[in-house]
C-alpha cells in the first residue's frame, strides 16, 4: 500500500520546502547563539552580510539602517541555506553525516566567500578563538537545521518502515482476502 506516489519532483519540492522550515529554526537558533555570544564578549554586530551585498549586486542601505539591513540578509541568507540540507537528504545521507556535510559546506563557503568581498579577514589572519566561536556558531546552526529537517522528515522516514512491515506481512493479500 503506497501513502503517496514517489515523484522525483514532488520529493525534490519537498526537501526544498522541509530544507526553508529547517534553514528558518537554524537562523534563529545561530541568531540566539551570536546575541549571547556578543554579550559575553562585548563584540559588535557584524556588518559582513551588508558589505556582501554592496560588493555583489551594488546594495547600499539607507543612512542609519545598515543594521537593519544587515539583519534583514542574514536571515535570507540563513533560511534560504536551509535548502542545501534538503538538497543533502535527496543523495540518501541522513542524520548527523548529512549534518556534517551541511556544517562543511555552510562553514567552509563563509571562509571562502567572506574574505572575497573583504567582508571578514581570511581565516590564516584570525585569532584562533575567534576561529572558534565562529566554528560554534556555524555547529549550532548545521545542528539545529539537522534536527528540524530530521522531525519535518519524519513521515516519510515512518512510511518507508511501512512500506517495509507491508512487504513482509504481504499486506496486499491480506487485504484482498480481508474484502472478499
Amino acid at each position: 500500500m503506497k501513502i503517496h506516489q514517489n515523484n522525483a519532483l514532488g520529493e525534490l519540492g519537498s526537501a526544498i520546502g522541509k530544507g526553508l522550515l529547517a534553514g528558518l529554526a537554524a537562523t534563529a537558533a545561530i541568531t540566539i547563539s551570536q546575541m549571547i555570544e556578543m554579550k559575553i564578549t562585548k563584540r559588535q554586530p557584524s556588518d559582513a552580510p551588508v558589505k556582501v551585498a554592496e560588493e555583489t549586486v551594488g546594495l547600499e542601505p539607507a543612512k542609519g539602517e545598515k543594521e537593519k539591513l544587515s539583519q534583514e540578509l542574514h536571515w535570507a541568507y540563513g533560511t534560504t541555506w536551509g535548502i542545501a540540507r534538503g538538497l543533502i537528504s535527496l543523495t540518501g545521507l541522513k542524520g548527523w553525516q548529512a549534518t556534517a556535510v551541511h556544517f562543511a559546506a555552510i562553514w567552509g563557503s563563509s571562509m571562502i566567500i567572506l574574505p572575497a568581498f573583504n567582508a571578514a579577514p581570511s581565516v590564516t589572519e584570525e585569532e584562533p578563538k575567534a576561529i572558534a566561536i565562529d566554528a560554534l556558531h556555524h555547529a549550532v546552526y548545521a545542528t539545529t537545521a539537522g534536527l528540524a529537517y530530521d522531525a519535518l522528515d519524519a513521515g516519510s522516514r515512518h512510511e518507508k518502515r511501512f512500506n517495509k512491515l507491508e512487504k513482509l506481512l504481504d499486506l496486499k493479500k491480506l487485504i484482498e482476502k480481508i474484502k472478499k
